[in-house]
């Protein structure tokens, strides 16, 4: 399993991923994404920009980098860093595949994604991924699985994943939304021939939104590899915009808001993976400090307390405006 790798990594940050879903389009639901990414948000500046946040994660020892066919064109800029970083072999690449891409590279767009989980929409963007990632290509999750995704129901969706784990790819899925405890367990029953179908599952969870915790631990404790999203929870845990709790803690560990948002998750026993989500070089290297954090039980029970009602989370976080 690719993820052995990380494992098996010397670096204190081996823990902590690159997702590149705020860099490879122009519009995205991040909180201060103007003060972020400026106004030029052409093709070539934010290739430029993914192409500067993977040099700085792999100097600091990530890993993991993280894409999804409706990332505008992340998994082109990725497939470009790669192909002038031949030397990177220790890498560990995850794609997802379920939603379309539909904005036109416009932040203006009255719907930039189109979600569909049929057996149709994996074979095109399964070709679609192997066009630019090829072999490079360790894991491909569905993306934001819900206990109504017809993902979890389809035999022959599970067979052609079957089939694509036995010639060597893992498979996983991610989850979003108030009911993704629902989903993973549904998801954990799945098996094809009687072995287990996902081996990876990516979920939200943060100091905002803990719903999924216990079933991501249950996930962990059947051998899932778990990979946490959105522990900044789409930037409402950075800078001015994080809970007054939370900046205190931070000003306790000399660090900012986002490395304790990050090292909260970090701490759980059974995440294997947290993404960082960073824009620039200059987050990315705040967010990795979450490594180094080290929170006491007080700390620990004062953010605990910052948890919301799973829909109320889910609904605000639906009301972020794509800019």
């Amino acid at each position: 399993m690719p993820f052995a790798r990380l494992a098996a990594a010397t670096t204190p940050t081996r823990h902590i991923g690159l997702g590149l879903a705020a860099v490879g389009r122009p519009g995205y639901i991040n909180l201060g994404r103007a003060e972020d990414l400026g106004a030029d948000r052409s093709v070539e500046a934010l290739r430029a920009r993914t192409h500067e946040l993977l040099d700085a994660a792999y100097a600091q020892g990530v890993r993991y980098f993280d894409t999804a066919r409706s990332y505008g064109r992340a998994e082109e800029f990725l497939a470009d860093w790669l192909s002038a970083h031949t030397d990177v072999s220790d890498v560990v690449i995850g794609s997802k595949w379920g939603y379309t891409y539909t904005a036109d590279w416009s932040t203006e767009a009255e719907q930039h994604e189109v979600k569909d989980h049929s057996l149709a929409t994996y074979d095109r963007q399964r070709a679609e991924t192997d066009t630019l990632l090829g072999d490079r290509l360790d894991l491909y999750q569905i993306h934001s699985v819900t206990p109504d995704s017809p993902a979890l129901t389809d035999r022959a969706l599970h067979g052609r994943l079957a089939q694509e784990a036995a010639d060597g790819l893992t498979i996983g899925f991610s989850t979003s939304g108030p009911a993704q405890a629902d989903a993973i367990r549904a998801a954990l029953k799945i098996t094809v021939d009687g072995e287990r179908l996902f081996r990876t599952v990516q979920s939200t969870y943060n100091a905002l939104e803990t719903s999924a915790g216990a079933a991501l631990a249950e996930a962990h404790d059947a051998g899932l590899t778990v990979i946490v999203k959105e522990g900044m929870a789409n930037g409402r845990l950075a800078g001015p915009d994080a809970p007054r709790p939370l900046r205190e803690v931070a000003e306790e560990t000399g660090l900012g808001a986002d490395a304790v948002a990050l090292a909260l998750v970090l701490c759980r026993p059974w995440a294997d993976v947290v993404l960082s989500g960073a824009a620039t070089a200059t987050q990315l290297t705040s967010n990795l400090h979450a490594a180094a954090v080290d929170l006491d039980e007080d700390q620990l029970g004062r953010l605990a307390a910052l948890a919301e009602d799973p829909r109320a989370y889910w609904e605000r976080r639906g009301q972020l405006p794509w800019h």
